[in-house]
Formats: structure tokens, sequence, C-alpha cells
């Protein structure tokens, strides 16, 4: 598959809502899902086949088909891409849940030197239940209180930045269709996300970053349709009243192919793994030691876990939909894992899970219907795995393929979005950033 990455520009608010089950108050999200990306690009290539008579139906051949239907596609959210450097704002396109596991300051959170720092506590909170200790850290710079801390982030020259939106609330009235006047008693207000950002009194359009990846044969197709529709799609709700108006920005047609993921059908053989992730593994492996010798003072009759063994977290960056013996799970267990990655030889453990759960629903924009409410595994959520070393190799590749393909139900919708041995679970305490 082919990865094209998205710079996705709003000149209108943007209305993406997420309605909770059982209540009437329909909130805006922060970011805009793969669903709706997937939902508008969809929408249009109906609305047109309907204006030229193209029956998507009964062609089996068609690129809409292989890309909506036989699963050639894959739509990943879009998270916001402006940071705030303090004198100016600046679009940074790798941007990252931060992990469920970050703790910061409760007085005074957030990343240095505007806060009092954060840090990770994946291994450490491992350590110290294997040592039978209260593992309940302070904040370094004050000795506050701590608690979990939860932004998109991304890092810029040693320097790490916050990614965030906002929001307003727009108050509409109701329109009485017989006499095309403002209807009495009718107003409604929609909570929509603002679509510029402002600093030093200017103002600069909010843009978010997300990719899609599509399977070769369609690739340069799909490319060459974006780049005709690049300012002819709307997303969210409310379109017909102004809002939703985006703008895409694509990278150059050249440099595609080098963007390839090594994302393989389940029945082929996987390909090589990116040294990527193979340097993070080893990287997240040998904190994962060194940690051990400072916690082994507590008892020096506790054998060494990571002897024969190595480590890896699986952290979400989007929300999952899990499903185990069918019934919805929060937790990746051992056995979707296994399933995921193919059923690899070897056993593989879960040492530690950290994860919350919420609802999502949602719009079928073809059928003109509600999507059905699914219990969700909170974006953010960590689990931390082992397996044997001597089957590191092939867990390697499944894992850069799961990083691509995704894990549990609707990947294609921007579901189940993971990351593998994320950098930031090497931030200590004491390394607060």
């Amino acid at each position: 598959m082919i990865r094209i990455n998205l710079e996705i520009t709003a000149h209108s608010p943007l209305a993406i809502g997420r309605q909770k089950p059982g209540g009437s108050i329909s909130e805006v999200e922060t970011y805009i899902p793969g669903s709706v990306i997937r939902g508008a690009i969809a929408g249009l290539m109906i609305r047109e086949a309907r204006k030229t008579g193209t029956d998507f139906a009964n062609d089996p051949d068609s690129d809409f088909k292989t890309l909506f239907i036989d699963g050639g596609g894959i739509f990943q959210n879009a998270y916001p891409a402006i940071a705030d450097l303090g004198d100016r704002l600046q679009v940074n396109s790798d941007v990252r849940v931060l992990p469920a596991t970050a703790l910061s300051a409760k007085g005074k959170p957030g990343f240095k030197p505007k806060g009092n720092g954060v840090f990770d506590s994946t291994i450490d909170r491992f350590y110290a239940d294997l040592f039978g200790q209260v593992y309940d850290p302070n904040c370094p710079k004050d000795g506050g209180r701590v608690d979990p801390y939860k932004v998109f982030y991304s890092r810029s020259d040693d320097r790490y930045l916050v990614h965030s939106t906002s929001t307003r609330l727009l108050t509409r009235a109701g329109i009485n269709r017989r006499r095309a006047t403002a209807e009495d008693q009718l107003l409604y207000s929609i909570q929509v996300l603002d679509e510029v950002k402002c600093k030093n009194g200017k103002d600069v359009s909010m843009a978010f970053c997300g990719s899609i990846l599509v399977v070769e044969s369609i690739a340069e197709d799909f490319y060459d349709y974006l780049k005709r529709n690049a300012q002819n799609l709307r997303l969210g709700g409310s379109t017909s009243r102004g809002l939703g108006k985006v703008s895409l920005k694509l990278p150059e047609k050249e440099s595609l192919k080098l963007q390839p993921t090594n994302l393989s059908p389940e029945k082929e053989e996987p390909k090589d793994p990116s040294s990527d992730l193979r340097e993070r593994l080893g990287a997240f492996n040998t904190a994962f030691q060194n940690r051990w010798r400072l916690w082994r003072m507590f008892d020096r009759s506790v054998l060494d876990p990571t002897i024969d063994r190595t480590y890896f977290t699986i952290g979400l960056q989007s929300e999952a939909i899990l499903t185990e013996r069918w019934q919805r799970s929060i937790v990746i267990s051992p056995a979707i894992l296994q399933t995921a990655a193919g059923n690899l030889s070897g056993e593989v453990k879960l040492e530690a899970a950290y994860s919350s759960y919420d609802y999502r629903s949602g719009w079928n924009n073809a059928w003109g219907l509600m999507k059905d409410t699914e219990l969700v595994t909170d974006r953010g959520s960590v689990y931390l795995f082992s397996v044997e070393s001597a089957h590191q190799e092939e867990w390697i590749a499944a894992l850069t393929n799961l990083e691509n393909r995704g894990i549990g139900d609707r990947t294609m919708e921007g579901f189940g979005q993971v990351r593998v041995c994320d950098e930031f679970h090497r931030v200590f305490r004491e390394e607060a950033v």
C-alpha cells in the first residue's frame, strides 16, 4: 500500500459532532476522524457518479469498490497540526497522541518551560508491581501531586509542543419553509471547531494532518482524483449552511513511491520490517534493562524479568473497537494480538494494561442512516507485552504491519491506529520534559 499524507486546511468552522448515547447535546470532536474523511470522499464520488450516470454497484472493477468496499483504502484520523512556539504558530505534520501513562503536575501541568514537565510511568509502574511497591510519584519540580496528562503533541528540535483546537457556539434561527422567514421561538446552537488560530494579532488557518493508505493498483488514480478535488471537499455536518469548507494539500506525486508502508496482505509473506520500529524496540528494551538495575535494590532475590524475553508496548493513536469471543473488550489481550499478528509462534504475555472506554456513533452518508453506537477503547491507551527473544524478528515484522494496518474493527475508518514502543515511554520522572 502507498501512504498519501494529507494536510487539511479549514476555511470555515467545522461541525464534527459526537453525540453520547442517551444525550441530547452533540459535542464537537477535537480532531477530524478518519470516518469523516472517508465519508466525505465517498459522498463526493457518489454525487459525481449520479451526475454522469455511473453505476458503482454493478461495476466489480471500479476504483470506488476497491477503495471503500474491498478494503483498499485506510483513512486515518487527522489531528490538529498547529503548534504554539511562543512567538509564532507553526504547522508540524508528525502529530501523536500522548500515552495514557504520561503524568504531569496537577498545579502547573504541561511541557517545560511553561509547565512543570511531563514524564512517562509505564516502565516504573511495571517494576513497582514486580517488587510489591506502591508507585505514587510526585512532581519532580515542586513535589506536588501529578495527574494523567492527555494532549496531542509533536517534537521539534528537542522541544515538545502541544497541539490543540478551540471551539465556539454558533447560534442559528430555524426557517419557516412556508413563509421563508425566521420561525418564532426556534433558535438552536451548533458547537464547531474554529477555522483559525490567532497569535500576536495574526490569524492562521487551522490545519489538520492525517494519512490515507491506498493499494498500489489505484494509488495514482486516487491521488489524481484528490488533486482535482482539493478545493471541493466538505467535512462534517451543516455543510449546506456554509460549514465544513476545507482544502487539501498533498505531497508531490513523485514522492509517493518513496513512502511504502510495508503493509502486506495477510495471505502474503510480510516484507522486511522498517528500521525505525527496530530502533524503537531496541531502545525501549535497553531502557527497560537499565531501569531494572535501579529497581533491584528493593529485593535482589527477584529474578531479572528481561532474561530471554523482549518487551514492547502497543499504544493506541486512535480509538479502537476490540472484539474477543463476540464480545466488546477494552483490552488488547494476547489472543487479540495473536490474531492481528497472524498467530505467530511463541508465547506472548500481557504484562500491564492502562486503558479506558468511551462510545462512538456516526452517520452513514451512503445509507442516510445513523451508525450503531460502538463501545471504543480510548486513544492513548497503553499495553505492555513480552515475547520470547527467540521470536523477536518475526514479531518485529508483524508489528510493523500492525502499525500500518491497525487493530480491531473498522480500521478503514481510522479506528485502531497503533504505535509500537513510543519514544515517550523512555522519558522518566528525573528527566521530565
